[in-house]
């Protein structure tokens, strides 16, 4: 139960044993929570969607011409607009198609934390509400390094980039920055410096080709349904550069990556080989997935066949759609989690530091909890801050009529909270995850972040066509644990890229700040570390790789506080 009151931020300067840094520690703001009547005392999450004052919904212009576009649009993101120490959360519509109209104006939404669990929409005052495409996902990010996050929006048959004035208002800036991605159908995105210059660079993942004068006809069991994705042709993805000036280069084909056609839909970006450089993981669609290995020249190279996570051990691609990276296995090394079709599982594939990648779908339990489901957003996040990272996940069919077909798949689904048990093995939560989690959703973007910052991470999921989820944690503030938010100073200012390190005696625990993840979302910048049930704990230290390469520790950290550690000079290269 949250009825425990604590004290507004305090700031305190910490000097580590080698030299003076500016870090600045955040204690979480003062939370107001729900009766016990409104909860059983067994539930992880609440649902508090409702209770927040959030009412916004989600459409998808579904019609009987069934474009594909309608089945996946819907994203989330987590982020601070206006730096006041709270997480706001921004919520992208769909649009309309030729003959699937709504009867009000498709709208984003933009839910300003008010604190206490209570959220407003400034979407229209912040002048980001209105539709300009049909959208998809969203990507926050300091493309220009002036401390405050900045938005782009994915959709077809454009894009669109909102810098943010500071002031609680964002000004598109699309064609002055060079990031329209026209005539695509852009999924998710990623913000990542990928040629270390202390800068933020732009890759999107493009799906298929498409066109609202084009209807095509398929049918399931007599009924009109939605087309297979290989009948449409795939598009490459897009890369550009952000040149420093605010406008951006596109590098796609200069950087190698062009050649990639195929049907994308989610990306995460972190250094797979600890070179020190940004790689990427593409989860792609009915084509094989891409684990794009930056060659430190500004080009790319696609080891998924190498690393065998392109396709299936049949050598089938599957239908990928979300993705995410962590370490899963405390090894420290990031691992890579897909979301897929039912009947084909989502995938589990660890990372052995040489190719090949271990997959571990059926070894952990994750082929037999997902044969019948369709997976969309995927986040590694540790629920219960016991120093393990677990995976949360929500699906959802695409067709309305695989209930004719089938009797064990269904068109909505449940969400999954996966427990890691430590032996590289999931436990289905879902008798005390919540009632969320025994209640079923055509559910596709997913974003965890911190928003009451208790210390353990709450999450954000978009329904089509419906209202979305907001979920309280309860369980992970009962532990104790301690959370980082980096500024970088030659690096970029969010820290996209950089590798944290915790040591626990003997147990080393690495997180990264990743660019991209899940599907269509954008997720809280901090990291939190969870430290598990261990006697109290005076004083942590991190090590820190930043973006750039640079190396830093800090000492003298106190647990179960937000630690703020701006990027130093006398780190070293």
């Amino acid at each position: 139960m949250r009825t425990a009151k604590v004290s507004r931020p305090k700031i305190a300067c910490l000097v580590s044993l080698t030299f003076v840094i500016r870090a600045l520690v955040f204690m979480p703001r003062a939370i107001e929570g729900p009766p016990e009547a409104f909860r059983s005392a067994e539930d992880i999450f609440t649902d508090i969607t409702d209770a927040a004052g959030i009412s916004w919904k989600h459409f998808n212009g579904e019609s009987e011409d069934r474009f594909l576009i309608e089945t996946s649009s819907g994203g989330a993101g987590f982020l601070d607009f206006d730096e006041d120490g709270l997480l706001d959360l921004f919520l992208v519509n769909g649009g309309e198609t030729p003959r699937g109209k709504s009867e009000i104006p498709v709208r984003h939404a933009l839910y300003r934390n008010l604190g206490n669990d209570k959220f407003q929409d400034v979407a229209a005052k912040a002048g980001i509400d209105s539709s300009l495409f049909y959208g998809m996902g969203v990507a926050a990010g300091d493309y220009d390094n002036d401390g405050f996050q900045d938005l782009f929006l994915t959709g077809y048959p454009s894009c669109a980039l909102f810098h943010n004035n500071k002031d609680g208002t964002f000004t598109d800036v699309t064609l002055k920055a060079g990031v329209q991605n026209q005539g695509k159908w852009a999924a998710s995105a990623a913000w990542f410096d990928y040629d270390r210059d202390g800068l933020l660079d732009l890759f999107v993942c493009n799906y298929a080709e498409l066109s609202f004068s084009d209807s095509r006809r398929c049918d399931m069991a007599g009924q009109r349904s939605y087309c297979n994705p290989t009948a449409y042709k795939g598009q490459s993805p897009t890369l550009y550069r952000n040149q420093g000036d605010r406008t951006f280069l596109h590098t796609t084909s200069r950087s190698g990556i062009a050649k990639h056609v195929g049907r994308g839909f989610g990306v995460v970006s972190v250094d797979a080989n600890d070179d020190g450089w940004a790689d990427l993981f593409v989860a792609r669609d009915t084509s094989p997935n891409l684990l794009l290995i930056n060659q430190r020249n500004g080009t790319f190279k696609d080891s998924a066949l190498d690393a065998e996570t392109a396709y299936n051990n049949d050598g089938k691609a599957r239908a990928g759609m979300g993705v995410d990276a962590g370490d899963f296995n405390g090894d420290g090394q990031p691992d890579f989690v897909v979301t897929n079709f039912n009947d084909e599982y989502h995938a589990l594939y660890l990372n052995r530091v040489t190719f090949p990648y271990a997959e571990r779908t059926r070894e952990s339990g994750l082929a037999g909890i997902t044969r019948t489901l369709v997976g969309w957003g995927i986040r590694f996040m540790d629920y219960d801050n016991d120093g393990n990272l677990d995976v949360i996940l929500v699906n959802g069919h695409p067709n309305k009529t695989i209930e004719l077909t089938r009797q064990d798949v269904t068109y909505k689904e449940f969400p999954l909270l996966l427990a890691n048990t430590g032996r590289e093995t999931f436990r289905n939560m879902k008798d005390t995850a919540g009632p969320a989690f025994r209640s079923e959703y055509a559910a596709r973007g997913l974003a965890v972040g911190d928003f009451d910052n208790d210390g353990d991470t709450d999450v954000a999921f978009v329904c089509l066509n419906s209202k979305p989820v907001l979920l309280r944690n309860n369980l992970g503030q009962d532990k104790q644990w301690i959370g980082f938010q980096l500024e970088g100073t030659k690096s970029n200012r969010d820290a996209i890229g950089a590798k944290l390190t915790v040591r626990l005696g003997e147990r080393k625990l690495v997180r990264w700040i990743t660019g991209g993840s899940s599907f269509l979302a954008s997720h809280d910048k901090r990291l939190v570390f969870g430290l598990g049930d261990r006697p109290t704990l005076d004083v942590l230290s991190v090590d820190i790789r930043w973006p750039n390469g640079a190396t830093q520790t800090v000492s003298g950290l106190v647990p179960n506080r937000y630690h703020r550690i701006v990027e130093t000079a006398a780190g070293t290269l």
